[in-house]
């Protein structure tokens, strides 16, 4: 039997902030546009994060993840977009064209453009290489959070959080909801890699301790968690720490199998596709959107990359002949690990928010950012915020606008 094969203007592949937000925008703009997501119910990682601060940069609204994302995938069906759950892309069968099963069956859909935006994913145990016991009581944020929001999980106990960033804290609510005490957070940072307006009010009104410096040596149990390990990384002293619970935050890696596939360049340091400044890929009418691209950052962040993909689209499908991915390359210096948008075209479109994104690996609390291209000094400022490991570090589009066309990469650094 042959598979029946849709044929929508745009595909987008995901339906969190990110992929809904853009298919919103195609609608207005565009004839057809159809959503493919493996879950069973559209709206992304918020829909079973249940605390407030979602939708204020997109929707000028605070709101609850699971609100946040009903009232997108509600603002996506108002808007004519199709949303199809519970259907998996499995492989390309051509430059925008995808191989899809559901529990309908097998079929093909065959677009006009296609918009990547499968989003992330946090690190399990076994890539953290975490020594010790298997016992059960061990989770992701995103395992933890489905249990407890989405089947009404009930936990009890101690818990302890490996990691300090805005996500950690994100488990930390999750765990006093299912009714367990989160009695440690470790980090191996000198300072927590959130912002103050969470971490205070965690530690004081949660009363959240917060060891900085510490790693996770070992895990204790036979069958349960019993206990962890941890170190401190100065004086090289451990200790142990009873708990029942252990949640693994933070170490995220874009859900990029399908980018891969598809043959797309991929940034070393992120492990996203490389875009430009529109969110092009390097397959003539593919684009990247969100934390498939710059994992992680919040999810308003996301879904305005969603809205500013909808331009591009409906350029690429009015003049498909006129796809250039040439530009120039940006490079980044160790303690950056990556850049995003890691392409551009000097005297192009700016990217999302004019915003150049980068991840740090150490934190600096002052950092000062330099731009260099073919031994000329393009930009070389103070930035009035810290770059911090666990969140995204932003710089303003402007540090490249003396860059040239003809001159190679442009490499950032910061110190």
């Amino acid at each position: 039997m042959t598979a029946p094969v849709l044929t929508p203007d745009v595909l987008v592949v995901g339906a969190g902030p990110a992929g809904l937000t853009a298919a919103t925008a195609l609608a207005a703009r565009v004839g057809q546009v159809l959503v493919l997501d493996r879950e069973a119910t559209a709206g992304g990682i918020p829909r079973h994060s249940d605390h407030p601060g979602y939708g204020i940069r997109d929707l000028h609204r605070f709101l609850s993840g699971p609100e946040y994302a009903r009232r997108l995938v509600d603002r996506a069906g108002a808007a004519g977009v199709e949303v199809r759950t519970a259907a998996t892309v499995t492989d390309w069968s051509g430059d925008r064209s995808v191989e899809v099963t559901s529990p309908q069956g097998r079929f093909r859909v065959d677009a006009g453009a296609v918009v990547l935006a499968t989003g992330a994913r946090e690190r399990p145990r076994p890539a953290r290489l975490v020594p010790g016991d298997r016992p059960a009581g061990v989770y992701t944020t995103g395992a933890l959070q489905n249990l407890v929001h989405l089947h009404g999980g009930r936990l009890g106990g101690r818990a302890v959080v490996v990691g300090a960033e805005l996500v950690s804290w994100s488990a930390v609510l999750t765990l006093r909801h299912a009714g367990a005490r989160t009695v440690l957070m470790t980090t191996t940072q000198r300072h927590p890699e959130s912002y103050a307006a969470f971490i205070v009010p965690g530690r004081a009104v949660l009363r959240v301790p917060v060891a900085t410096r510490t790693r996770l040596t070992r895990i204790v149990g036979r069958g349960r968690l019993t206990a962890v390990e941890v170190e401190d990384l100065d004086t090289g002293r451990r200790r142990t720490v009873e708990c029942d619970t252990l949640v693994l935050t933070g170490d995220w890696i874009p859900d990029h199998e399908l980018a891969r596939s598809a043959g797309l360049e991929i940034d070393r340091g992120s492990r996203g596709p490389v875009v430009d400044t529109e969110l092009r890929t390097g397959r003539p009418g593919v684009f990247a959107v969100g934390n498939l691209v710059h994992p992680v950052d919040t999810a308003d962040c996301a879904a305005l990359d969603g809205r500013h993909v909808a331009d591009p689209v409906r350029r690429w499908l009015d003049s498909p002949d006129h796809w250039d991915d040439a530009g120039v390359a940006v490079q980044v210096d160790e303690p950056l690990l990556w850049a995003a948008p890691g392409r551009f075209r000097p005297g192009g479109p700016t990217p999302a928010r004019g915003r150049l994104l980068f991840w740090c690996r150490d934190e600096i609390r002052s950092p000062r950012l330099t731009v260099r291209q073919d031994g000329r000094t393009l930009a070389d400022r103070r930035m009035p915020w810290p770059a911090s490991p666990g969140r995204i570090f932003r710089a303003p589009w402007s540090v490249l606008s003396g860059a040239r066309a003809d001159a190679g990469p442009v490499t950032v650094s910061v110190r």
